[in-house]
């Protein structure tokens, strides 16, 4: 049995370890641009950053929704797949900002409109939620009522 030369081992080390590198790269959230966003179930604007998410997956194109509702119903349609990478992010109410849907706490405010109706927010964590006057008195949301029995889109992570 031969082996490889020194410049070969070399070679196959470094491919090696880019590949892991590359499979490793977190999935991170897209920029919403309010003006020209379509919800990708309803085809709306998604026009108010307070109610939206998106689905993020490496080397796909965002999916964005404005509205927990019409993501909700968008995994629960007949047909979709996504790739296994694939990662649901929330906004912050409050903030605006981009939240893991998995690590997301949901709320079903008292009176709130939010664009379709689906009538549920997201905050990054408890201490958000409890600074959003609109979340006060209001309900909480399993995250099963939105994404259903194949459990939040992670990246692959449980």
């Amino acid at each position: 049995m031969t082996t490889p030369s020194r410049p070969g081992w070399t070679l196959l080390l470094v491919a090696m370890t880019a590949s892991l590198l590359a499979c490793g790269q977190p999935v991170e959230p897209a920029r919403l641009d309010t003006v020209n966003s379509q919800c990708r179930f309803c085809r709306m604007a998604v026009s108010d950053a307070r109610f939206a998410a998106q689905i993020a997956a490496p080397g796909a194109e965002p999916l964005f929704f404005d509205d927990l509702g019409c993501l909700r119903d968008y995994l629960g349609a007949q047909g979709v797949a996504l790739p296994d990478a694939a990662v649901a992010f929330v906004a912050d109410h409050r903030t605006r900002g981009w939240v893991r849907a998995a690590d997301a706490l949901f709320t079903r405010p008292i009176d709130v409109r939010t664009p379709m109706g689906g009538g549920i927010i997201a905050h990054a964590d408890a201490d958000s939620r409890d600074q959003d006057a609109v979340a006060l008195g209001g309900s909480p949301v399993p995250a099963a009522a939105i994404f259903g029995a194949a459990g939040v889109p992670n990246g692959g992570r449980p």
